[in-house]
């Protein structure tokens, strides 16, 4: 029987899907796939295999994507792993899963010098949360340096973390280090996120996978909060509205990815209330985690 999927979540289209989904959607070819590993600092993903297509979402480095194909244009045909989304990344962006990744990145970015020296251009911008295999040690002027494998580069060692160390558990405080970050539709790092990419991103910094979209955040983060906004809500609630979603700070305060604003910000409740009201209507979903 022929099913109408989620396109977002499940990896078909009419030339090739999931060998997985075999019987439950039409496609002309099926495939197993194999993992990859996201090699480049962050890579886009999108609905279609153009340059110029609308950002869906973002992976950042050390990320784990599924390939099923790759486009003659150098597109490859991805699901990723952590929230099962599915687009197109730039083939380019993409490596095999090994080496196993020995560290995390734990500054909101952070620089990848060709060499244990600060004082050089960097090659590379690298964003929290990505992941690195590192191999080395060096001091430069009294800078520590963690030296990436494969003679990529170094990293400054206050920057980074081992990968089995334990993920700080307040995500509210995680949030905050983001104010000022840039908004970017479809952004999902912090070089420019989007409002449900904030807080999926947050949640994920501290070991709470999310969904990446507002229609599905509404409905699978934590449980639903008695009497929704008019309700007693607390430090950390998440209100989504069609289109939107913010983290209660306090009470007084919300943190979000606002495209008012234009970046991350901090702003009276009443005022963000105020004006998604108007905007966009009730909440779908306010949920507690």
């Amino acid at each position: 029987m022929i099913e109408t999927l989620d396109p977002r979540l499940f990896a078909y289209r009419p030339e090739l899907a999931d060998a997985r989904l075999e019987g439950r959607v039409e496609a002309e070819a099926f495939a197993e796939g194999s993992l990859k590993r996201v090699v480049a600092s962050t890579a886009p993903l999108k609905r279609h295999p153009l340059a110029n297509a609308p950002l869906d979402s973002e992976v950042v480095r050390g990320e784990l994507v599924r390939v099923f194909g790759d486009t003659s244009d150098g597109w490859s045909f991805c699901q990723c792993q952590a929230d099962s989304y599915v687009g197109f990344i730039p083939t380019g962006a993409l490596d095999e899963p090994a080496p196993e990744p020995t560290h995390r990145v734990t500054a909101l970015r952070t620089f990848v010098y060709p060499a244990p020296d600060l004082k050089l251009p960097p090659r590379a911008t690298l964003c929290i949360g990505s992941l690195v295999t590192l191999d080395g040690e060096a001091r430069t002027r009294g800078t520590d340096y963690r030296v990436l494998a494969g003679g990529e580069g170094a990293i400054v060692a206050i920057d980074v973390e081992p990968a089995s160390a334990p993920l700080p558990t307040d995500f509210v405080s995680v949030a905050e280090r983001f104010v000022h970050t840039p908004y970017r539709w479809g952004g999902r790092s912090s070089l420019g996120v989007d409002c449900s990419g904030f807080v999926q991103l947050v949640l994920g910094l501290t070991g709470r996978p999310a969904p990446r979209d507002t229609d599905l955040q509404a409905t699978q983060i934590g449980q639903p909060v008695d009497g929704g906004i008019d309700g007693q809500l607390l430090r950390g609630d998440i209100l989504v509205w069609q289109g939107h979603a913010l983290i209660i700070r306090d009470g007084d305060s919300v943190i979000h990815s606002s495209g008012h604003h234009m970046r991350v910000v901090v702003e009276p409740k009443d005022e963000a209330f105020a004006r998604l009201l108007k905007v966009v209507g009730s909440p779908i979903g306010v949920r507690r985690l």
